[in-house]
């Protein structure tokens, strides 16, 4: 009887300890649904911050490169100090100044025979024409053969210098195409981090459901137990049934109370992975239930046929192939010449300027670019391939994920009728043992039956989210997954 005691004691001693733990998860408790959790989650995790960074990021550059092809334009400011020495040859120079002297002499005798009207005599003219080009040739050898200049300024000459291509052989189109191309891609990078985070919160949002109703079952069949094993102990007393008979059911409890002790420590590591999640610390009630929707709302074949269209990570593969063309087109526009204008016009009081035509055509720069453009070709080739194969993949995880939600559906049903029948056996086999009529194995069997069949019902309806959440994240649409909650004809597991 002590032991009797002792056991009433401790059961009642851990209902107060539930009772008050309750109470006090509850003055602290935040009631959160299943929509609710999904717009905290996309404004507030480190990942969607991170992703409408890069989105962004991607956002401004393919706007930065909108002015590529229009004109450069530069303000230079040169600061300079020069020192230089010529060797300036004057030989030639002397002989020129020698000469013309000279025949600058040779005219002015000649002028004034003219002007005297008369011939000077030879004996004068001649040793007077000798007599100045010597005196000339020797003035003008004093003049050294070679002069050393020396050049030295400090300059600072401000200019304003533009630059324009006129032909690039494509790279400047395609230079933009790629950017708005990277900025399409950052945006399906966005949504599909974003469809990643509901999944990843649909998964951990009803494990907590799933854990609840586990956890709710185990308690029903400890309490079920419990009681069997009070009656029990009275029948035992009143000499109804056999101290082995009483123990069996003892047995059954210590079990069941096991198995309620496993369920609760699942349940609060699931509570603490969705509260890290959504960046919580006393998240504890939520109000969106596991539910099963009795009709499914698409059609099989049209998913598989418009999935291409929907899913970000097709549209991102498609984006990465035609990345993947413009570098070829990059890689041929290489090989083209490219023609530029230019000017410069210098801001000093000499006011110089510069305008001009360039052409450039590279002949040799140690890089084969035919085999760049074959390179480039196989990516395209090979990012083709790579969606087509991904493609196939998604068309698998889509009608498995869709034949599994049909599955749940059906179960469902089949298990609500189960449940019914469990119950009713539980009674019958209930009402044997007291007149004497079953045994208790067959109450305990009955009682884990329908403790069984109500985990089950929770297990399949998270089977049933669980695909359906599969089923729209493959098809690009699990942003509607809210709309199947509210789906009329549907059953939830409360």
């Amino acid at each position: 009887m002590n032991t009797i005691n002792d056991i009433s004691r401790l059961f009642l001693g851990c209902g107060l300890f539930s009772g008050l733990l309750c109470t006090s998860l509850n003055l602290y408790a935040q009631a959160l649904s299943f929509q609710e959790a999904e717009k905290q989650l996309l404004q507030s995790s480190y990942s969607s911050q991170a992703y409408q960074s890069l989105e962004q990021a991607s956002q401004l550059e393919a706007e930065a490169s909108k002015g590529l092809g229009l004109p450069r334009v530069d303000l230079n400011v040169r600061a300079y100090a020069f020192h230089s020495e010529v060797d300036i040859p004057l030989k030639q120079f002397k002989n020129n100044l020698e000469n013309v002297l000279s025949q600058g002499v040779t005219g002015q005798i000649n002028q004034w025979e003219d002007n005297l009207g008369n011939v000077l005599p030879p004996d004068i003219t001649g040793p007077l024409q000798e007599g100045v080009n010597n005196a000339i040739h020797s003035g003008v050898g004093l003049i050294p053969d070679t002069s050393n200049v020396v050049l030295e300024d400090q300059v600072i000459r401000p200019t304003v210098s533009v630059i324009m291509p006129i032909y690039t052989g494509g790279l400047t189109a395609n230079t933009k195409e790629v950017a708005n191309i990277q900025a399409n891609r950052s945006a399906l990078n966005n949504k599909e981090q974003q469809d990643i985070q509901r999944f990843e919160l649909i998964q951990s949002y009803f494990n907590v459901q799933l854990q609840k109703q586990l956890h709710a079952a185990a308690v029903f069949n400890l309490n079920a137990m419990q009681q069997h094993y009070q009656n029990a102990l009275k029948m035992q007393q009143q000499g109804f049934i056999s101290k082995g008979q009483r123990m069996q059911f003892e047995v059954a409890r210590n079990d069941a109370e096991r198995a309620q002790q496993n369920t609760q420590a699942n349940l609060n590591a699931s509570l603490f992975q969705l509260n890290n999640l959504l960046q919580q610390g006393n998240l504890t009630e939520l109000t969106t239930p596991l539910f099963v929707n009795k009709t499914e709302s698409e059609d099989l074949n049209h998913l598989l046929k418009t999935f291409s269209q929907n899913s970000p990570l097709i549209q991102k593969m498609r984006l990465d192939t035609q990345l993947a063309q413009t570098n070829v087109k990059i890689q041929e526009a290489a090989k083209k010449p490219s023609v530029f204008a230019f000017g410069e016009y210098s801001l000093d009081r000499n006011e110089n300027w510069i305008v001009g035509v360039a052409a450039r055509y590279n002949l040799f720069s140690g890089i084969d670019k035919n085999k760049n453009i074959q390179a480039a070709e196989l990516k395209r080739y090979a990012a083709e391939l790579l969606t087509a194969r991904t493609q196939q993949e998604i068309e698998n995880l889509i009608y498995k994920s869709y034949s599994e939600a049909v599955s749940a559906q059906q179960s469902d049903t089949l298990l609500a009728k189960n449940i019914k029948a469990a119950q009713e056996n539980l009674r019958i086999q209930q009402l044997s043992f007291k007149e004497d009529m079953g045994t208790a194995t067959q109450v305990i069997d009955a009682q884990n039956i329908l403790s069984g069949l109500k985990a089950e019902t929770a297990l399949n309806a998270y089977k049933y989210v669980m695909s359906l959440a599969t089923l729209l994240q493959s098809y690009g649409s699990i942003n509607e997954f809210s709309n199947y909650i509210q789906q009329t004809n549907t059953h939830y597991i409360r």
